[in-house]
């Protein structure tokens, strides 16, 4: 695909609702994302080795692909980490590092890693705390809830993060976002490096 906007952005959301942040929305059409310009909020994330890391400590070393994924569990987010992790080398030539954020606990963000072969650093937002800052959080349905409470360590309450990528600056401000309900849908990695490189010419 190409394009000469400053910004490409592919947003697919049936309903979106801008009453509010940093809360768990009722649904996956009702979420409320932060938009491109927008900075994300700079919280703690865990580590695969289970230390608490502020997010603006990590997004300062370079441009950042942000990875929000339901979490290990899933076939659909396994596939799409593992074609990102395709074009790491590609996505690495022009500058940015990648960053996988799901609810899983530190011990199950290291078997996605190792079962993958992922070389990019994976980070345990459990709580969601960072997942609802961003807006993309949703009450998960309740056959989900064994899993997700397991998954996560016993820290995830019932919420999902709607399957998101967020292409951001060292300081946190989005430039391009493609977030979809749909969680069998996902960005190709073909569009994605067309994404990165149109950021980079501009």
């Amino acid at each position: 695909m190409k394009t000469k906007n400053k910004y490409i952005t592919f947003i697919l959301l049936f309903t979106i609702s801008f009453s509010g942040m940093a809360q768990i929305a009722e649904s996956d059409t009702d979420i409320s994302p932060l938009l491109i310009s927008e900075k994300v909020p700079s919280l703690n994330i865990t580590s695969i080795e289970g230390k608490k890391v502020e997010l603006s400590e990590v997004l300062k070393e370079k441009p950042s692909v942000m990875l929000f994924y339901r979490g290990g569990w899933c076939p659909y987010c396994n596939r799409h980490l593992s074609a990102v992790s395709d074009i790491e080398n590609d996505i690495n030539d022009l500058g940015y590092q990648i960053i996988g954020l799901s609810p899983d606990s530190p011990e199950n963000l290291r078997i996605s890693k190792d079962k993958g072969d992922l070389k990019y650093k994976l980070f345990s937002d459990a709580d969601g705390a960072l997942s609802k800052a961003v807006g993309i959080a949703f009450k998960a349905p309740e056959r989900y809830s064994n899993k997700l409470n397991q998954f996560s360590g016993g820290l995830n309450s019932g919420f999902l993060p709607v399957p998101s990528l967020f292409v951001v600056s060292t300081d946190g401000t989005i430039l391009f976002e493609y977030i979809s309900p749909n969680y069998k849908q996902r960005i190709s990695a073909a569009l994605l490096l067309e994404v990165l490189k149109q950021l980079k010419e501009k």
